[in-house]
């Protein structure tokens, strides 16, 4: 229970932050529509309508968006590396899995920390505009893309038959879930982006 009041209370700062850099967007009629739509522009529009969906009396921009699905992605990748952190210990384990496991706590570490610092930079963009923006968003997609990479790492390293058993099956099926919400956070940070950029080559005289 602490753990989540400490994850929504850092999400709804970030929000916050996110409410003063931009007004609501029109042509949605309610929260859910816009989620909804906002999530057609995922690789798993489904699983992105669940993740955000509780969070939409929140959301009311897509910069808010953005980084509630990269909020969300950070709180589930340190909920699985610390699934993964435990699996070292598990009775029976064999020494090859114990050598994945060991890599994969290291791949999912670093992508807890990228998450987390595109969390705080995306959260922190403001009002920035032109090349200041270009540079923060540059830093955001870098971070959470690398982040992608390191999850799909971890799960290259039970590729084969050789590699089949609960350890196998218990990772893959977190760790692949974390993959695909990240995916999804990135499509939508990659979404704010271009749009933002869009609506300010419009704006100029």
């Amino acid at each position: 229970m602490a753990k989540l009041s400490l994850f929504s209370l850092a999400l709804f700062f970030h929000l916050y932050l996110a409410g003063m850099a931009e007004s609501a967007i029109p042509g949605h009629s309610t929260p859910a529509n816009f989620i909804r739509n906002s999530c057609r522009a995922t690789r798993y529009p489904a699983l992105c309508v669940q993740c955000l969906s509780g969070y939409g009396h929140a959301i009311r921009n897509e910069h808010q968006l953005a980084v509630t699905a990269l909020s969300v992605s950070l709180s589930r990748a340190r909920s699985a590396a610390a699934f993964v952190g435990k699996l070292t210990k598990v009775r029976g384990i064999k020494k090859r899995e114990f050598l994945a496991v060991k890599d994969c706590i290291e791949n999912m570490g670093d992508g807890v920390d990228r998450l987390s610092q595109s969390v705080r930079e995306l959260g922190h963009v403001g009002r920035a505009v032109g090349q200041d923006f270009t540079w923060h968003m540059s830093n955001v997609q870098t971070w959470v893309s690398a982040a992608l990479t390191d999850e799909n790492t971890c799960l290259d390293g039970f590729d084969g038959r050789f590699m089949d058993g609960n350890v196998k099956a218990a990772i893959r099926r977190r760790v692949t879930n974390v993959a695909q919400v990240t995916s999804n956070a990135l499509a939508l940070v990659n979404r704010f982006a271009a749009r933002h950029q869009a609506a300010a080559v419009t704006e100029k005289p």
